[in-house]
């Protein structure tokens, strides 16, 4: 099967009679989790987590199951601990999806930054742990590892949370782990909608802010999978990382507007000309599997002979895993077969 329409390896979490949470629900991964989950699942409640209300009304009047019992809107921020702790109530699962993630607006307002994405995290794994939540996963961000901007190092931190959590869960035996990707295409945060907007309304010139950038990219529907078959493999405290092709900005430019100039306009404040997703100091933690790599945590809770999975093998000492030296690579051609396909 072709990178551009691979599917992961690993088997999906069943969710059945299950009660899940996703915290920022109304974004452009929580809206594609939540459809999958509610296709695919026969589940006994799922609650749309998230601050803005006319996201809310707009999501519901989307979906088929609007009117199910099974069904819940609960408008709340992430910055509210007391709201998370009555949201999560009789709750089983929690994805923690919510965050302030645009590079610019975190470089330029960094106390909000930091009250959502570190204060937030924090918040949610106390409620967690309160509530007896059995599993939490968050989404972080290529962007976490070897961090440059602010968006970065606030979800470096909220990861080092999240696994660090695993020491506090206790007797009420709350699992935390962590699924890092790239770029998700289709998402409101990526620059294709901005790219499809320009050519729609005739521009003469596309804006590249450097000619060799490149990023790690993932398709909506192989970033829900990924969370489902990371919350079937998590004993606790894993970063889960998948194997993703890697794309120049220019080739994502030509596919999007093949006959429309590319200007270079420069690198945006606190933007990287290339991601990592595995440094080298990570290495010697991480351990292939067949879709992703899993950086294990190096604390006294961890326990390999029991956590490990079975066909896990170390990377070597000097790996690491970045968007320029990616082994595998989207052209013009795949993108634009990606995106034909995607909303």
């Amino acid at each position: 099967m072709s990178i551009v329409t691979r599917k992961f390896d690993t088997p999906t979490e069943n969710l059945d009679g299950k009660v899940v949470m996703v915290t920022g629900g109304t974004g452009s991964f929580g809206q594609a989790f939540i459809k999958t989950v509610l296709r695919q699942y026969d589940i006994k409640r799922l609650i749309v987590f998230s601050r803005d209300e006319t996201k809310q009304v707009e999501m519901a009047s989307q979906l088929v199951d609007r009117e199910s019992p099974r069904l819940r809107f609960f408008i709340g921020d992430v910055r509210d601990a007391e709201r998370l702790e009555m949201a999560m109530r009789g709750v089983d699962y929690v994805v923690h999806a919510a965050a302030l993630k645009h590079i610019p607006v975190t470089e330029y307002n960094p106390f909000e930054c930091i009250r959502t994405n570190v204060y937030g995290a924090e918040n949610v794994v106390s409620a967690a742990i309160r509530t007896g939540v059995k599993k939490v996963i968050a989404l972080s961000t290529d962007k976490a590892a070897n961090p440059f901007n602010l968006y970065g190092a606030s979800k470096l931190a909220s990861d080092k949370i999240f696994v660090a959590a695993n020491h506090l869960s206790g007797a009420k035996e709350t699992k935390f782990s962590v699924v890092r990707y790239g770029n998700v295409m289709g998402s409101r945060g990526s620059v294709i909608p901005l790219f499809k907007k320009l050519v729609e309304e005739g521009a003469e010139t596309i804006p590249i802010t450097d000619s060799r950038m490149t990023r790690f990219w993932i398709t909506l529907d192989q970033g829900v999978y990924f969370v489902l078959s990371s919350l079937a493999l998590m004993h606790g405290g894993e970063i889960f990382i998948p194997k993703i092709p890697s794309m120049k900005i220019t080739d994502l430019a030509r596919a999007l507007a093949p006959n429309v100039e590319q200007r270079v306009i420069g690198v945006r404040p606190g933007e990287k000309l290339h991601e990592t997703m595995i440094t080298t100091d990570d290495a010697r933690n991480t351990y292939e599997l067949s879709d992703r790599y899993v950086i294990e945590p190096s604390m006294a809770f961890w326990n390999p002979t029991q956590n490990r999975q079975p066909d896990a093998t170390l990377v070597e000492e000097t790996f690491l895993y970045t968007s320029d030296r990616n082994q595998e690579w989207l052209d013009a051609k795949s993108i634009f077969t990606i995106l034909k396909h995607e909303p």
